[in-house]
């Protein structure tokens, strides 16, 4: 979803007839103010008229060169669901020398009276407010005045920041259509960037020219590069179920600093490296290289650890235990440490990159071959592979090889078993990071395992109506993991067991027992005594029965026309289903559930049911299973009528009857 421009920044000999320009303000059209929807789509509650941005790098009035910025937008509201396009937020970077800024803000909302009149009401400047978010971010808001259907929302802002690796990109797409979003590039030739375009949309304006002469600084001067980036009839960008970053699929250009010369001193500095540059830099930095080569700190604590433990998997487990029981996160991602692992140890507490690396030390020490591998979260969005940027990485976890099989570790989680990762690790690739080898890419989904459950429900019908008998419940993997964190949140099992009483409606739970709670490598167990109150009594004929007892799938999570991004569940699934039901001796099943088969395409997944009948009582059964953790958006159709058929099979009950 991300492909390089074809145009670099460079200096181009092209002519361009037509140059972008900024709409003008405070102006509208009467059929803008007119129209009831947008014809391209009708859903939108809100749709984005125009749109102009511009950035160029100058000389500024204080004698610094910055990032001059300038935005610009014209918004259509419908109805009361597009009101919060209204609330306007700025975030800008804010430290001591280098705080970013913002000028000339100004709003209008222009709108029809009650009278019917036309009208238009000013943003007043003192209904801007700043809030410092922390010691690094200041947060500026505002709120358009006069905000109802069918208005017309303008405003504009000019931000200046001395951050020149960081020049500000330009997002195509937004959760509401656009008709209209141009963005202005002017670039110096004392800097070189590199762009990328990602999404799926493609460009209708992708324009380069010269500008000479102007750039000033220092005695140095220089031609720029004028780029302009437009697209016209924008869909908007719908966000759904099993998705990473939105970034990664949003349509939008990209910018990274590959070099750049000092216009004062004519010195050149290359910031785009290769992967041996970052190797090399990490290896023998005091945040992380330092750290991996700690293992004397653990070589002592690791001894009583393993004592006693031959095989390679149990010691290794042994160490990540010690590990997990040792250092407690503190909530803080990180891909390096700023205190070393003698504190660490010391306060008994670190970020992630800390106790992993600490983790990987101790494996060395206990005489594995261990390695670090950077990653980028689901929601910190894909890594840019075609050029190294060490700060898109926010995480990391360990590797380690035993015999034939590679484990990725995370021990930030007293909860996460040997071998699993969170889910906000399943993003793309990470960077394995080697004291001694070059680095590489490895697969973040490939090592996880299945998440599985299976759930058992053995029921008797009761003279009274009511269901009675047990479920019980094996989950496996992540499932497991996801459910001992789900019942960890409580004081206690009873606690937790009460609540799932008061949240299922469906039955009564008489009596409970949970087994390998705290034994992470084992299934966690879950049995219950239950009762359902399904019918008053057993006088009628005829009574309806769904056998779908429990965990019903009512919305599809599935609901686009068409999804031009990929399913990302992070790793495969199954969950089995088995019910038994006993029958009084004078009923017995009338209309029995159909059999259902279906399969997604390439074995990808199905959906299968099976009724078996025997004397006075049935087994119904049924599997979901998702055999991939990704799949394309060519599948999408596939998972969509997948789920459609589930939640159809669900809504078609058995029906049970009278001996005659």
């Amino acid at each position: 979803m991300k492909k390089p421009l074809l145009i670099l920044l460079i200096f181009i000999s092209l002519t361009i007839i037509a140059k972008a320009q900024d709409f003008e303000y405070g102006t509208f059209k009467l059929e803008d103010l007119e129209m009831k929807h947008y014809d391209k789509d009708t859903s939108a509650h809100a749709v984005v008229l125009n749109e102009y941005g511009r950035s160029r790098i100058d000389a500024t009035s204080d004698d610094h060169i910055k990032i001059i910025y300038e935005y610009h937008v014209k918004i259509k509201i419908f109805d009361s669901k597009g009101f919060d396009h209204a609330n306007v937020e700025v975030l800008l970077r804010d430290n001591d020398e280098d705080s970013e800024t913002i000028e000339n803000i100004k709003g209008i909302t222009t709108y029809s009276d009650d009278n019917g009149s036309m009208s238009k009401t000013e943003l007043e400047p003192g209904k801007v407010y700043k809030s410092k978010v922390d010691k690094y971010h200041t947060l500026v808001k505002f709120a358009l005045p006069s905000i109802r259907n069918g208005c017309i929302i303008e405003y504009q802002y000019t931000t200046y920041s001395r951050y020149l690796q960081l020049f500000p990109h330009w997002d195509f797409q937004s959760d509401i259509p656009k008709m209209h979003s141009e963005y202005d590039v002017h670039i110096p030739g004392f800097w070189t960037y590199n762009a990328s375009l990602r999404g799926s949309l493609k460009l209708t304006t992708n324009k380069a020219e010269v500008e000479s002469g102007c750039f000033s600084a220092g005695g140095g001067k220089s031609d720029c590069s004028h780029l302009t980036f437009g697209m016209t009839d924008i869909p908007a960008f719908i966000e759904e179920d099993d998705m990473t970053s939105r970034k990664n699929f949003l349509s939008a250009v990209y910018f990274e600093l590959a070099e750049y010369t000092n216009p004062y001193n004519g010195a050149k500095t290359k910031m785009a490296k290769e992967w041996r540059d970052v190797d090399y830099d990490l290896k023998h930095s005091e945040y992380f290289g330092s750290l991996l080569r700690k293992k004397d700190l653990f070589k002592e604590r690791i001894i009583p650890v393993i004592a006693g433990k031959t095989d390679s998997l149990a010691r290794a487990k042994a160490v990540y235990e010690y590990i997990q029981k040792t250092l407690k996160w503190n909530d803080f991602y990180a891909t390096g440490s700023n205190d070393g692992l003698r504190k660490v140890l010391e306060t008994h507490s670190g970020n992630v990159a800390e106790i992993n690396l600490a983790l990987a030390a101790a494996l060395e020490a206990a005489g594995f071959n261990a390695q670090a591998v950077l990653l980028s979260t689901r929601e910190n969005g894909f890594i840019n592979k075609l050029y190294p940027v060490q700060e898109e990485f926010n995480y990391v976890v360990a590797k380690v090889d035993i015999g034939n099989k590679i484990y990725l570790l995370d021990a930030t989680d007293p909860l996460l078993p040997f071998g699993i990762l969170p889910l906000k690790c399943l993003n793309d690739q990470g960077r394995v990071m080697s004291l001694d080898k070059p680095s590489y890419w490895i697969d973040m989904n490939s090592t996880q395992q299945r998440r599985v459950r299976t759930s058992a429900l053995d029921l008797t019908l009761q003279p009274d109506g009511k269901l009675k008998g047990t479920m019980t419940q094996y989950l496996f993997g992540y499932a497991a993991y996801e459910e001992r964190k789900a019942i960890k949140k409580f004081n206690s099992v009873d606690e937790y067991v009460e609540n799932l009483d008061e949240r299922s409606p469906r039955f009564k739970i008489l009596n409970s027992e949970i087994s390998n709670l705290d034994s992470l490598d084992m299934p966690l167990v879950e049995k219950y005594e239950i009762e359902i109150k399904k019918y008053n009594d057993l006088y009628k004929d005829r009574l309806v029965f769904n056998p779908y007892i429990t965990d019903h799938i009512t919305r599809n999570p599935y609901r686009l026309q068409e999804r031009n991004y990929p399913i990302d569940r992070g790793m495969p699934l199954t969950e089995r289903f088995t019910l038994v039901v006993h029958l009084p001796d004078n009923y017995i099943v009338d209309t029995p559930p159909q059999d259902i088969s279906i399969g997604l395409p390439n074995k990808g997944g199905l959906f299968e049911t099976l009724y078996q009948a025997s004397d006075n009582s049935f087994t119904f059964s049924h599997i979901i299973q998702f055999n991939k953790a990704i799949y394309s958006s060519e599948e999408y159709a596939y998972l969509k009528e997948l789920f459609n058929k589930i939640i159809l099979s669900e809504k078609a009950p058995m029906t049970l009857k009278k001996k005659s």
